[in-house]
């Protein structure tokens, strides 16, 4: 098969991609991956063919459009900004993508650029989404994210109550984006987005542990298939290890990163940290996006830059981090128990899905800086944690998203390819 996969936003958004890049190669496809050239390096590192599309972000850019994103409490209102930012580049995104489509046998995207869509079906291309979390699967079973469905409804109302809600969401994220970007979706001779969360694609390729993850007992349109995660790592770094076990000692120390989070004030939200943080306890400190500083000789803190999450993560006793789909997946593979601080989307989400878990607990974001140390010895006082998180890591273990996902768009395709052939006949 030729294969263009395309993705935006942050790493969290991109690597699972590169991982299906890789896996699709290794299986004898011919894959593109079409995204902004801030992620060119990464791409082509992995030996995947990279396709630029616009605009051409550098690290301070997408830094401050993930702060604006943080300022907005709601998520509908999120994904509004999302789209306006993009708005002037829309035209020439979709301009791009337009003209590889002839050579394309399958077209895989991320499920918030439903637009794409459009582009594929103008050519006839089969045309799927790649999901990172299962909230956005749609289900009788059970309400979209923070909206009621009360129990002593009868289950028949409750399931018709459900439908109505996931139809009104439906109708409400795409006026959403159709209000943002319909005029550049005209321009380009594509038709509006609709259905949303429901008939995003003919294959949705729901990219997180069907062990773990997938809702119980719900009932799911079978257009959603559950892969498991795909996860790609950066080459990791000998010297940064020797480095960090000489910081640790050999012993496990916690570990906190925020990934693509961002701060307006990041060295306040540190002074803050290292006034409440015990100097006879050691932590290991990841910069992520917000370029955490270095303050002082502060020999119990070791801050540090960019690793990859499996090298980071092996010198953990306890994994501090945002809840981002991509970081959470990580620490559930490393086997750690984890202590979520949710900002953004849909980090409240998968920290709730630690909880249910049992590898670990929440924690707000207001007053983590002086709360944390606290939390870390109620984790630990608690050995059910690291045992739910070792039995979690076991069961991934067992799962090979890649593979799953790569037979799920073959199977697609040759459905496709099949489907004209017996009309014909």
């Amino acid at each position: 098969m030729r294969v263009i996969l395309t993705s935006h936003g942050s790493t969290g958004d991109i690597y699972p991609v590169i991982a299906l890049a890789v896996a699709l190669q290794k299986a004898g496809h011919q894959v593109r991956f079409a995204t902004i050239p801030h992620y060119k390096d990464d791409v082509e590192a992995a030996g995947i063919e990279f396709y630029p599309l616009c605009p051409n972000w550098e690290q301070a850019d997408l830094s401050y459009w993930m702060g604006r994103l943080q300022k907005i409490r709601t998520p509908i209102y999120q994904l509004r900004e999302l789209y306006v930012g993009a708005k002037q580049h829309i035209p020439e995104m979709l301009r791009r993508m337009d003209a590889i489509m002839p050579e394309t046998d399958v077209l895989v995207s991320s499920y918030l650029f439903p637009m794409n869509k459009g582009i594929a079906e103008k050519h006839g291309v089969p045309f799927a989404t790649f999901a990172f979390a299962p909230h956005v699967i749609p289900s009788a079973d059970y309400p979209p994210e923070n909206f009621p469905s009360p129990r002593w409804l009868g289950v028949n109302t409750r399931r018709a109550w459900n439908r109505w809600l996931w139809k009104t969401a439906n109708a409400v994220v795409d006026r959403v984006i159709n209000n943002a970007v319909s005029a550049e979706l005209r321009a380009a001779g594509l038709p509006k987005v609709r259905n949303f969360f429901s008939k995003p694609a003919d294959r949705v390729l729901v990219a997180v542990s069907e062990k773990l993850l997938r809702p119980p007992g719900a009932e799911l349109d079978p257009r959603f298939r559950f892969t498991g995660y795909c996860r790609w790592q950066s080459a990791e770094n000998p010297a940064l290890d020797a480095e960090i076990a000489a910081f640790t000692g050999g012993q496990p120390v916690p570990v906190l990163t925020f990934g693509s989070m961002v701060y307006d004030n990041p060295g306040a939200v540190m002074e803050r940290f290292v006034r409440a943080w015990p100097r006879d306890r050691k932590i290991i400190v990841q910069r992520g996006w917000a370029q955490f500083p270095q303050l002082g000789d502060e020999s119990h803190i070791k801050v540090i830059g960019k690793v990859s999450h499996d090298q980071l993560f092996r010198h953990a006793s306890a994994v501090i981090h945002h809840g981002g789909a991509g970081t959470t997946a990580s620490a559930l593979y490393s086997g750690k128990p984890q202590i979520v601080v949710p900002h953004i989307g849909d980090q409240t989400f998968f920290g709730t899905e630690v909880e249910r878990l049992g590898c670990g607990f929440r924690l707000g974001k207001k007053n983590w800086p002086e709360q944390l140390a606290d939390a870390l010895t109620r984790l630990a006082a608690n050995p059910t944690h690291a045992a739910k998180a070792t039995a979690a890591r076991d069961d991934l273990l067992t799962e090979n998203g890649p593979v799953r996902a790569i037979e799920e768009l073959e199977r697609f395709v040759a459905e496709k390819k099949k489907a004209p052939a017996m009309a014909e006949a």
